[in-house]
Order: structure tokens, then C-alpha cells, then sequence
């Protein structure tokens, strides 16, 4: 629990020197589609933005190191900083919105460093409704089902990772009971990298991304949290630096798992994976993404379209997560898209992109 309390120090310091990528790769045909486009927003901020919720093409909220918040309401032409106060020492490493209001934002860390904070006014104001007490427990990602019921999860606490639990939007907190929670391996646990260790898709199903122990796995709860089952998937692991970073899921079916390894000297193989089984079974990518990558989502209003970041680029998939290929060698850690047809993405030095086709 400790080293990988760590290496997560280690991951927000060692990909923060990686060198940015200098301009977006250049729009190209691939069976009659356009390739899309970043185009780069000005955040006016240094901050490392892993926390990343896009609600449309219009409204995104992005949350990062040195507590800061950003939100932009015009599309990303301009961003105000709605940052919790006296949070300047804490980590935002995810944020879940509902809108341009409502939105909740957790902060990364052993003990009481790991926290929860929500707005209802647009971040003018921001109430703490959770801190961790536990100096065992390490919080990485939450995920909501609906604007009322959502899940938050810890690094293993005790041999099983710890779930807590909210029915009112974010407002309160619970543990819930871990007898329905298998063991972890030895050296496991999330990775605090883009948001996407815990997903959801529907009112009641939750995907929670691992690495670290002697397999990357994905285990995967049907009833929001309270029993869960495991699956080995085709991500290596074995190493506290390698696993499944990212998930994306379009139905209760159908999932992408993307990871690898994070550090810049290491090769990441087999790096994306996919299931059609609700995450029982995952299998290998036929032609993988061309390196770590940190972050997924699925496009909307499609069944075969994804995009997966990391630091050294974008891939593209149009076969479901099946092959995928590089079309952009900007820097990110994650990605989000909207159901009005938008994608956005973030990382380092306040990057924040957006692209719309």
C-alpha cells in the first residue's frame, strides 16, 4: 500500500518532464473519414489536468494539481477558475459534472489528503462532504450512475479495495461492506491517472481498472459496488508501474481497456484490450495502441469509434478497439466526449483540447 502510495508520486512527477509534442498531426483520410483534430484551447493555466468532465461542446470542467478547477461555458474560448478555496495543496485527479453547475471533484492522497468536494453554483462555492480518515486508504477515481447514486473507490485497504458509496449527489458518503469485494493481488491497486479506473455505465453497472499486482485485471459489480467479480485482462502487469489505466464502456456489454507502462523508458505491449461481455472476458487487441495510454472514450452515437490518449499521443479506433493507430503526438491524459457530438481532452501545463467531428 505504501509503495503504491509512491508510485503515484512517482507517475505525477515522471510524465511531468516528458516533453510536449509540438503540433497536431495533420488531418488524413482513412476509409472515407477524416481523421479528427485537436484543436487547442488557452486555459491560461500550468496546471496537470488528469480530472476531466465534458458535459457538451459548450460546457467542460477540467481539474488538476495545486487544486485548482477550471470551467468553460463557451466552448473552451474562455475558462474561469473555480477552484475550491484553501485547496491549493491538494491533487484533483477526477471530477464528475452534471451540468454547468452541479459537479463533484475528488482530490488524490493518503490519509486526509484524499477528499470530496461539490458545487452547486458553478464552483463559486464548494462544500467538503468527505475526508478520508483512514491513513491505510488511497482514493484514485469516482464515478456516478445518475445525478443522485455514485461510487468513489480506494487502493486496498486490509487485502480489498474500499467503495464508498453516495445516494444523495455527492452531499454524504459511506463505506460499504467489502464481503462482497474479492481479494486483491499482492502490489495491486488503481491508478490515479485519468479518471477512468472506475466507470459506469447505466444505473447499476461499475468497472474498476487495476495494476501493480502479478495480472492487470478489471472486476466489474452489478448491484452499484456492493459484490464484484474479477477478470484477467490481456494488459500486462506485473510491475507497480503497469496495468489497466483507463476504461470506456458504450453499453453494459461492450468495454475498451487501455494502460501499459507510464514510464517514458519502457515499452508498453498489448497495451489495449476489449470486451463484448459486460467485462467477464477481455482479449487482445489485434493491432494495440502504439503506447501507454492513460485515458478512452467512445465517440457518441457510435458503436465503433474511440479515441485513447497518453502522453505521446492519440489513437484512433473504428473497429470497436480492435486496431487502432496514432493520429495525433500531442500530450494528454485523458479524454471525455459528449452526447452532442464533442470530444475533450486534457494534460500537462494546461492542456485542453477540443475536437468536434
Amino acid at each position: 500500500m505504501k509503495s503504491m502510495g509512491k508510485t503515484r508520486r512517482v507517475l505525477s512527477v515522471g510524465l511531468g518532464v516528458l516533453a510536449l509534442a509540438a503540433a497536431p498531426a495533420a488531418p488524413a483520410q482513412a476509409h472515407g473519414h477524416r481523421d479528427p483534430v485537436w484543436q487547442l484551447k488557452n486555459t491560461a493555466s500550468d496546471a496537470r489536468f488528469r480530472g476531466l468532465a465534458a458535459v457538451s461542446r459548450s460546457t467542460a470542467w477540467v481539474a488538476g494539481t495545486k487544486g485548482t478547477v477550471l470551467r468553460t461555458s463557451d466552448g473552451g474560448r474562455t475558462w474561469r477558475n473555480v477552484s475550491p478555496a484553501g485547496a491549493g495543496n491538494l491533487e484533483f485527479r477526477d471530477v464528475e459534472a452534471f451540468d454547468g453547475r452541479r459537479a463533484v471533484v475528488l482530490a488524490i492522497g493518503e490519509g486526509e489528503a484524499s477528499r470530496v468536494y461539490r458545487t452547486d453554483d458553478g464552483g463559486a462555492t464548494w462544500t467538503e462532504s468527505f475526508r478520508n480518515t483512514d491513513p491505510k486508504a488511497f482514493y484514485d477515481c469516482l464515478t456516478f450512475f445518475d445525478s443522485r447514486h455514485g461510487l468513489a473507490m480506494s487502493d486496498p485497504v486490509d487485502g480489498k479495495y474500499r467503495i464508498l458509496s453516495t445516494a444523495d449527489g455527492g452531499r454524504s458518503w459511506k463505506v460499504l461492506p467489502d464481503r462482497g469485494m474479492p481479494a486483491a493481488q499482492p502490489g495491486e491497486a488503481g491508478f490515479a491517472a485519468s479518471g477512468q479506473c472506475l466507470v459506469s455505465y447505466g444505473s447499476h453497472d461499475v468497472w474498476l481498472a487495476t495494476g501493480g499486482g502479478a495480472t492487470g485485471r478489471v472486476l466489474h459489480s452489478g448491484d452499484r459496488g456492493l459484490t464484484w467479480t474479477a477478470a484477467e485482462s490481456s494488459i500486462p502487469a506485473g510491475d507497480a508501474a503497469r496495468g489497466v489505466f483507463g476504461l470506456a464502456f458504450r453499453d453494459r456489454d461492450h468495454g475498451i481497456a487501455v494502460g501499459g507502462d507510464y514510464r517514458a523508458d519502457q515499452p508498453s505491449p498489448r497495451a489495449a484490450a476489449l470486451t463484448g461481455d459486460g467485462g467477464r472476458t477481455w482479449r487482445q487487441a489485434a493491432g494495440p495502441v502504439a503506447a501507454y495510454r492513460s485515458g478512452v472514450a467512445w465517440r457518441a452515437r457510435s458503436r465503433t469509434t474511440a479515441l485513447a490518449v497518453g502522453p505521446t499521443g492519440t489513437d484512433l479506433t473504428r473497429d470497436g478497439g480492435r486496431t487502432w493507430r496514432t493520429v495525433d503526438t500531442g500530450s494528454y491524459d485523458t479524454v471525455d466526449c459528449t452526447p452532442d457530438g464533442a470530444c475533450w481532452a486534457a494534460g500537462e501545463k494546461g492542456r485542453v483540447a477540443r475536437l468536434d467531428h
